[in-house]
């Protein structure tokens, strides 16, 4: 990414949303505070000189990427004369405190909160919207982060939990009569899929599927997955952890196994970045897995966006740039609409941007009441040789 670009970008960064607010005559607008982590303070000195050089600190990039598509959102926004008006707020700030930057959005009367944050960051903000009876959206993290009855915490990015049983749904629609091997080891995140796959298995009224755990130890080496498997059938395999590398070695060994073997590898959703899967040694390999945001980027809005990294920016728009877009747009036009009743509206399928969300409440299993609200609706991604062959 071009410097000089970027410099320009952060430093008009908090200013920039705000200006047109304060010389606009419209009737007041509806507001949006948006928080993410820009580290501004440790970019720039106090006399407003970029103190990086070159090069942008690798940890600042995925909230600056978020904010780029919050900006172009507001573009797009202004450019249909939508009564809103939005704050950023940075969470990495040294000047001001997240519980500072909180309790100014309260006296800025705001409307909707948009977060990429961490966990404690979601704990804080979602108490703050339970407060004010306003929404709250997680844009990022794939967390409950321990909230519990709270309406107003939305989750966009899919927890694990309904992962697993999307993974479970999506073999019963498309491989109900193949053999499914979860392929694990021993682990406490290895045990909570397990318990994850089991309860939605306990709970389904459709067709139970053929599971089977093959655990891997130094005593049961990935080798042996083989002789569980039949020759004459599709064989599916799970990769039961989110460990990267025992990912990577089930997936060596099911493409060592074809073609005598015919199977379909199922990963978590971390696969999504796994490049590396494109490399020659899984050459053939079928490769499925989950994500909640998938962006054809073929629509008018995606290439408008393509063009203006290209142009301007002189690199390709990463999926959080596509992410911050779509939340501030979708939930900014609905706010819009609905004001003060947002609330009561945000599961409410209009104004789709890249992908389909199904936001459905969350109940609590032991008292039956609402915990929050999560994106429900998953896409099953097939990939042979990095290509994307369907999605499911």
């Amino acid at each position: 990414m071009n410097i000089a670009k970027l410099t320009l970008l952060l430093l008009l960064c908090v200013t920039a949303v705000n200006t047109q607010a304060q010389t606009d005559s419209m009737p007041p607008r509806q507001k949006v505070a948006v928080f993410a982590p820009l580290f501004l303070d440790s970019a720039f000195s106090a006399t407003g000189d970029y103190k990086q050089g070159k090069q942008f600190p690798k940890y600042a990039i995925a909230g600056l990427e978020f904010y780029e598509g919050i900006q172009l959102a507001i573009d797009s926004l202004n450019k249909e004369k939508l009564p809103l008006e939005v704050f950023v707020y940075d969470t990495r700030s040294i000047k001001q405190s997240l519980a500072a930057q909180i309790a100014a959005t309260a006296e800025n009367n705001i409307g909707l909160i948009i977060g990429h944050v961490t966990q404690p960051e979601a704990k804080l903000l979602a108490e703050a919207a339970l407060k004010r009876n306003i929404p709250f959206i997680n844009a990022s993290l794939p967390n409950d982060a321990g909230i519990t009855a709270n309406p107003s915490y939305i989750i966009l990015n899919a927890t694990l939990k309904t992962h697993c049983e999307g993974i479970y749904k999506m073999l019963q629609k498309n491989y109900s009569t193949s053999p499914v091997f979860v392929v694990t080891k021993k682990g406490m995140m290895e045990d909570r899929l397990k318990q994850y796959f089991t309860a939605y298995e306990k709970s389904t009224n459709s067709s139970k599927l053929n599971f089977k755990y093959v655990y891997i130890d130094e005593a049961n080496p990935i080798t042996n997955l083989q002789k569980q498997l039949d020759s004459n059938r599709l064989s599916v395999l799970i990769a039961g952890s989110m460990d990267e590398n025992f990912g990577r070695l089930v997936a060596q060994q099911a493409s060592t196994l074809k073609p005598i073997y015919e199977n379909v590898v199922v990963g978590m959703p971390t696969w999504e970045t796994f490049t590396d899967l494109n490399k020659k040694e899984y050459k053939g390999l079928e490769l499925i897995y989950s994500t909640p945001f998938y962006n054809t980027k073929t629509d008018k809005a995606s290439n408008s966006i393509n063009n203006y990294f290209k142009t301007y920016m002189y690199s390709r728009p990463s999926d959080m740039v596509f992410r911050g877009y779509e939340c501030l747009y979708r939930f900014g036009k609905l706010l819009a609409e609905k004001g003060p009743n947002l609330q009561n509206s945000i599961g409410e399928k209009k104004y789709r941007v890249f992908t389909d969300f199904d936001i459905q409440p969350v109940l609590n299993n032991q008292t039956m009441t609402l915990d929050y609200f999560e994106n429900k609706k998953l896409y099953f991604i097939k990939k042979v040789d990095g290509v994307v062959k369907s999605v499911l």
